[in-house]
């Protein structure tokens, strides 16, 4: 009912959205009567503001159209290579001129980056896939907004997303041979449990993990958000954030954890800092400060912009990451395509070389919970192992913004070239090693 509630009051304040941009535009222009009024700017910002604030924020665009490599402008095309009910693998291909430069492009690493599905849509990471552009083949994970997602389209686990994973990666591999895989905040835990499965398999897995700013182990440095999803039982979530979806939308009637209710908590985690942002835009209008304005205006685009989670995906999450810590416990089983149930053993990954990224003060994944990694995978060599803290950066600084490419993409890019080569003595030993080790785990079963 309360999503109902929800989208009726939204319905309702929409044409006083529209008036509020319309007037302040109509009080911005100079030639129009109501511009010359001394108070005219003062009033404009007041109405900008309330457009902004009672608006209704779509999924952005991520809008690459070009990226700049060395003094060559490649263009840039994005496409969808994989459609799948809940997610789309997007690549970003890259177009040159200039022979040159496409002889040095087909020689780079192709890299799979696997977007959060935790309230934001992947173009969250539009700084993180910009920059990677520069010197790789770049996908990622684009996540439906799962109201768009019919319920004849079936349901979506935490064990669904970790097959999406592999299903990718190996699409990738029939291309290029291998990859490297990037994991941004929620995905390190099912990235790495796909990893896991495939290296238990005996399969071949990517060259090298790039886990930044997620929860491998939440129990260490907890934060509010880690308290939340401990502190509270499996029910109260179920009973308090699970609604179904209006008759307004494609999946009607899908369970859901709706995007209005996890932006509520998003805000409420620093309404303080909210506030002052919203009060600076304003001051800014007024002094008319365009470049500030702008950067408020592309900040809150793709914050306010949220999505719904299938509810199934979204508590079983909760139970395995926050309430049982079931991937650090080594007691969690992923259901396959097959049917089949699989226990994940980080212990199996042997060849997979792997990066921690951690922000000094993230406020959202607590020191050491990423870097817990390295602990469980204990049977890569410690020369393949690598973890960055970086210093002043909050949570999304360590993807977006200057700290990200300044100091941890340069660190990214030199991890992956570093491992990029799957056929050295050292790869090659470690596949072996998991070839035996995989034939001791069958003969024990």
């Amino acid at each position: 009912m309360l999503y109902q509630i929800y989208e009726t009051q939204r319905s309702l304040m929409e044409p006083f959205a529209d008036f509020a941009q319309a007037a302040a535009k109509m009080y911005s222009n100079p030639l129009s009567p109501f511009g010359q009024n001394p108070l005219s700017q003062r009033v404009s910002a007041s109405y900008d503001l309330l457009y902004r604030l009672g608006k209704d924020y779509e999924k952005p665009a991520f809008d690459i159209r070009t990226v700049q490599v060395g003094k060559v402008d490649l263009a840039i095309h994005e496409r969808v290579e994989i459609d799948k009910p809940f997610c789309e693998l997007r690549r970003f291909k890259r177009f040159s001129d200039d022979p040159a430069t496409l002889t040095a492009l087909k020689g780079q690493p192709a890299v799979l980056i696997v977007a959060p599905l935790s309230g934001h849509y992947a173009t969250l990471l539009r700084d993180t896939v910009k920059t990677m552009l520069r010197d790789h083949k770049v996908y990622i994970t684009d996540w439906k907004n799962a109201r768009t997602v019919p319920l004849s389209d079936g349901e979506f686990h935490l064990d669904d997303y970790v097959n999406y994973v592999q299903e990718f990666i190996r699409h990738l591999q029939g291309i290029y041979g291998n990859c490297h895989v990037i994991s941004v905040c929620q995905p390190t835990v099912p990235v790495l449990a796909a990893v896991s499965l495939m290296a238990s398999r005996g399969e071949t897995t990517p060259l090298s993990m790039t886990m930044m700013g997620g929860p491998i182990d939440a129990r260490k440095s907890p934060t509010a958000v880690n308290n939340l999803a401990m502190n509270k039982s499996h029910s109260w979530f179920e009973n308090n954030v699970i609604f179904r979806v209006p008759s307004s939308f494609p999946g009607a009637g899908r369970r859901v954890y709706p995007g209005f209710l996890q932006h509520t908590g998003f805000v409420a985690m620093n309404p303080d800092k909210h506030m002052k942002s919203h009060y600076d835009y304003f001051k800014d209008l007024i002094k008319g400060d365009d470049t500030s304005t702008e950067a408020h205006r592309k900040f809150y685009d793709e914050y306010n912009a949220v999505l719904d989670m299938d509810a199934d995906y979204y508590l079983e999450t909760i139970k395995v990451v926050f309430q049982e810590f079931a991937l650090v416990h080594g007691t969690w089983d992923v259901r396959g395509v097959d049917g089949k149930l699989e226990r994940v053993r980080p212990q199996d990954i042997t060849t997979t070389a792997h990066f921690t990224v951690e922000g000094e003060l993230d406020d959202i994944s607590g020191s050491g919970q990423t870097e817990a990694a390295h602990g469980l995978c204990c049977n890569v060599p410690k020369a393949r192992q690598k973890h960055l803290e970086v210093k002043g950066a909050g949570h999304y600084g360590i993807f977006s913004g200057r700290r990200w490419r300044e100091v941890v993409y340069p660190a990214v890019k030199d991890f992956i070239a570093a491992n990029n080569n799957a056929s050295s003595p050292v790869a090659s030993r470690n596949r072996r090693a998991a070839a035996a080790a995989t034939k001791k785990v069958s003969r024990r079963k």
